[in-house]
């Protein structure tokens, strides 16, 4: 059966936000287009890597020779959003892995989550050394997954609002030492 794709190309909206308080928020990722939202539970990590990675991306693109997709260095002010998740908040699923790609056709960001997977058939083998390593044989079709499309400037803005959110949790413990 082929995966429910929730996919938005140049949504009116993609944020990371969460729900609850700091050191027990729940974090999502919620694309809007007109009345259709589709919200994804991830990770407070996932967050934070994705945002890095995007931004990696978005560098990486700027510096192209001939560059044509005019990437600009910091979010423009007009596409910064700081309004919390539309609600309710009613997950499709919990993203176990997220994907990220450009698409150079029409200069955009591909964002894709897909869920945990439940039925992984993972092999333990030992290394020469003396340790075990875990890896998964085969990764299952997925069920569904949200696939979101958006432009550099927009993608911009989504690292800017999704680094705050992961920071504006619960300040991190001292250091010891």
């Amino acid at each position: 059966m082929p995966p429910i794709v929730h996919g938005f190309d140049w949504p009116d909206r993609l944020v990371v936000g969460t729900i609850g308080l700091p050191g027990e928020r729940s974090f999502y990722i919620q694309a809007r287009d007109g009345r259709r939202v589709v919200s994804v539970a991830i990770e407070k990590e996932q967050s934070a890597v994705l945002a890095d990675k995007i931004d990696e991306l978005l560098d990486e693109v700027a510096t192209v020779e001939d560059n044509r997709f005019s990437v600009p260095d910091a979010a423009p002010t007009e596409l910064r959003d700081g309004d919390p998740l539309d609600q309710p908040v009613e997950p499709e699923f919990r993203a176990g892995a997220l994907s990220l790609g450009f698409d150079p056709a029409t200069a955009q960001v591909v964002i894709e989550a897909y869920p945990i997977e439940e039925d992984l058939e993972v092999v333990t083998e030992s290394t020469g050394d003396g340790d075990e390593v875990e890896a998964v044989v085969e990764l299952p079709e997925p069920t569904e997954l949200l696939q979101v499309k958006i432009p550099v400037g927009t993608a911009r803005a989504f690292v800017e609002r999704t680094r705050e959110i992961v920071a504006a949790g619960r300040p991190n413990p001292p250091e010891l030492g």
